[in-house]
């Protein structure tokens, strides 16, 4: 069966495809930073010894590239903390808006669009692949370190730049705390169980997350001023989690055909290991990782929804958003009493419009891979309409 999804006016959603000439020049150009590259020392040397140093002999280079920026790194964190460091630990953060939903159902194009709401603020880049220096380094990397970034993501043709929205994931990773993301870092290793939705941690560990999550927001609202709307597909299986940090945190769920989750989250684990990856990108189980997830994902979030009330929870169907994006946004704002739709709108439109006119990749499942994926996720397809 194909699971090809039809043309749609986002140049940022999962997934899409550039055509003409920009496509095949950004092509052109496969260098990239490697994640790892913001880690300090201490967190590099906790992901080398889980990881039992496990560096393929062709990837000795970059580890040694990552080791230089580690020391770095840890250096710029110690100068931003006796600058600033008061200043962050005195910040309040309000209760976030998060965008969940498991990878590739289009949080990025839910993302992109709230944030331009000007009430809003969020991580970006920055933020998130230097998180141990970036509110001391913000300027100088957005004016000076464009030159470090592809025009496009590799794995999808997403736009890049210092300045751009990203997951907070990423930072959390890059700080030393345990997440799913360090998968692909080594894809041949064996990878700790619970990580995904927290539940294998210690209870040292969840005191540890929780403080350093939160220092990190505490470190985008010092640069913002706003209240922040963030992205990142983990937390979709860590409610409660984040419930006991933001009671009245905000939760916007999307959702999408699992046939077409399926192949382009294949796809995008593929391409990280593949770019950012310490090793050749091999990796057997990548298949049932994506099916094992899916479920911890969408079981988890299930777990949760008793705790939440109704203004606190929203869902939208990618497919609907596509159809008609502001009439789904207008009434997630009225579902969890947001203010300032109207005032949102011209911004939101703005975007839709100028980036109309992609095209999503086209995946084409064999029949055994539909079956595969109706038998182990088909409770979840009934349940959303697939």
């Amino acid at each position: 069966m194909s699971a090809a999804v039809s043309r749609f006016p986002s140049a940022l959603a999962s997934g899409q495809r550039r055509g003409g000439k920009e496509a095949s020049s950004s092509r052109k150009r496969e260098w990239a930073p490697r994640v790892w590259e913001g880690l300090d020392c201490f967190a590099w040397l906790r992901l080398l010894a889980v990881n039992r140093f496990a560096v393929s002999p062709s990837h000795w280079y970059i580890a040694g590239i990552i080791s230089i920026s580690s020391v770095m790194n840890f250096t710029l964190r110690c100068l931003l903390n006796g600058w600033l460091g008061p200043q962050v630990r005195h910040t309040p953060v309000r209760a976030p808006l998060f965008v969940i939903g498991h990878w590739r159902t289009g949080t990025t194009l839910l993302h992109e669009l709230l944030i331009r709401d000007p009430q809003f603020g969020f991580p970006d880049m920055q933020d998130c692949f230097n998180p141990h220096h970036a509110l001391l380094t913000h300027h100088f990397f957005k004016r000076y370190c464009r030159w470090m970034l592809p025009e496009k993501r590799p794995m999808d043709n997403m736009l890049f730049g210092w300045e751009r929205p990203q997951e907070d994931e990423f930072a959390l990773a890059l700080m030393g705390l345990p997440s799913t993301y360090t998968d692909f870092a080594f894809p041949q290793q064996p990878h700790r169980d619970g990580v995904l939705d927290l539940s294998g941690l210690q209870p040292h560990e969840r005191r540890r997350w929780k403080r350093l999550f939160l220092r990190f927001l505490q470190e985008v609202t010092v640069r913002t001023g706003k209240r922040l709307v963030l992205k990142s597909p983990p937390h979709t299986a860590r409610i409660p989690l984040l419930l006991e940090l933001f009671p009245e945190a905000q939760f916007l769920h999307i959702v999408r055909d699992p046939r077409v989750v399926f192949p382009s989250t294949v796809n995008l684990w593929k391409s990280l290991a593949r770019h950012h990856g310490l090793q050749k990108p091999r990796w057997p189980n990548l298949e049932e990782k994506v099916f094992r997830e899916f479920r911890v994902i969408y079981e988890r979030l299930d777990e949760a929804r008793p705790l939440l009330k109704p203004h606190q929870f929203h869902e939208i169907r990618y497919e609907n958003l596509i159809a008609n994006p502001m009439a789904e946004l207008e009434q997630a704002y009225e579902k969890l009493a947001l203010p300032g739709f109207d005032q949102a709108r011209p911004h939101m439109e703005a975007y839709w419009q100028q980036n109309a006119g992609y095209e999503t990749n086209k995946y084409h499942l064999s029949p055994e891979q539909e079956a595969e994926i109706i038998r182990r996720w088909g409770d979840i397809m009934q349940r959303y309409g697939y």
